[in-house]
């Protein structure tokens, strides 16, 4: 999953973590060289390295990580190498692409002791397989002051972006080849039904909507937000994306609306057929836990999955998380995704 990254990591709150951490299921220093796990993930993985450094020193575990693409390419990965993995656990296949990975067999059951504090709610697989780590729901995302310096209002939901006073305004990536787009593509459907998610994607396109390949495209060329360069000043990108626009006195310079967004969680879990099984249970506590969990926000702009964690100063203002976001059953998702990809290519590519 991309993301708008600023790596804003509080050289207190790392020396706090590095000090205080007391992971469930440790084992304590190992006295020979420490056992290298392999993590399988997407590439904006990104964790402070005197965390990894004190869970290294106290569970005898190096974690070495292994970047795939996006949370499509990395799930594509992932299934054709089953037969001989890759690695040994992976972090980073969200909820559009869950199902698939699940019903191609390529995570062994494992229940976390540390997955009740909160991961739980957001079970997709009875035999928890997969165990969430956190929350980057995506939605419709504003430049504020263009509309001011305009005198154009804000749009405010799905159905104010087919107004002809936001003609050639939008931009959003292809669901073929952007988790972001296949996600915002979902929220539609979960808005408009099977029956008229078309409909409305055509709206979209004779109102000027600008198609492209991925989210660093989309958010850092065509956007016309404080980190983009481009004209467009409504873009598909996540809730959380305000947080890394705050200027000089405090406030964000972009908005996620609300009414737009569609929940998108990443999980982890244990490789089938890995090779390090025992201390790979051990690092999928480890990102459950609340050492791991507090980093998530401020180094990959993601909503922690874990109860009780708090957010980085600002997010209440800048990032609220979407309290009720659309969502589409797994189940639905893997029965439907590839057709409505098909159908999105004919409408849109046509």
């Amino acid at each position: 999953m991309k993301r708008a990254l600023r790596t804003v990591v509080a050289a207190g709150t790392v020396a706090a973590l590095v000090a205080g951490c007391s992971l469930s299921g440790n084992t304590g220093n190992d006295p020979q060289a420490p056992a290298t796990v392999t993590l399988v993930t997407h590439d904006s993985w990104l964790a402070p390295q005197d965390v990894l450094d004190a869970f290294e020193r106290q569970s005898g575990i190096k974690i070495s990580v292994l970047k795939q693409g996006d949370a499509g390419a990395l799930t594509n990965k992932l299934v054709l190498t089953k037969a001989n993995p890759i690695g040994d656990v992976a972090y980073g296949i969200d909820s559009t692409f869950a199902s698939r990975a699940l019903t191609e067999g390529v995570f062994e059951q494992y229940t976390s002791p540390e997955a009740d504090r909160g991961p739980q709610r957001y079970s997709v697989d009875p035999g928890h397989r997969l165990s969430a780590v956190d929350l980057g729901d995506v939605c419709v995302n504003i430049d504020t002051r263009y509309f001011v310096d305009k005198g154009i209002p804000e749009p405010k939901s799905f159905a104010d972006l087919t107004d002809a006073k936001y003609k050639d305004l939008m931009v959003a990536e292809s669901p073929a080849t952007s988790s972001p787009g296949l996600a915002f593509l979902l929220g539609t459907i979960a808005q408009f039904g099977e029956q008229g998610w078309q409909g409305y994607w055509t709206q979209l396109k004779a109102n000027g909507l600008k198609t492209v390949s991925g989210w660093e495209e989309a958010y850092s060329k065509e956007f016309s937000g404080s980190s983009g360069k481009g004209p467009r000043p409504i873009v598909v990108s996540y809730a959380s994306s305000p947080a890394a626009e705050i200027g000089d006195d405090g406030k964000p310079r972009t908005k996620a609306l609300l009414d737009t967004c569609y929940r998108q969680v990443e999980y982890t879990g244990v490789l089938a057929g890995g090779k390090q099984v025992e201390k790979a249970r051990k690092v999928v506590d480890f990102l459950l836990s609340q050492q791991f969990q507090v980093t998530v926000a401020s180094n990959m702009y993601v909503y922690p999955a874990r109860q009780g964690v708090e957010l980085p100063q600002g997010w209440a203002q800048a990032a609220p998380l979407p309290q009720q976001p659309k969502t589409l059953e797994p189940a639905k998702i893997q029965a439907g995704r590839e057709q409505w990809i098909a159908q999105w290519r004919t409408l849109l590519e046509g």
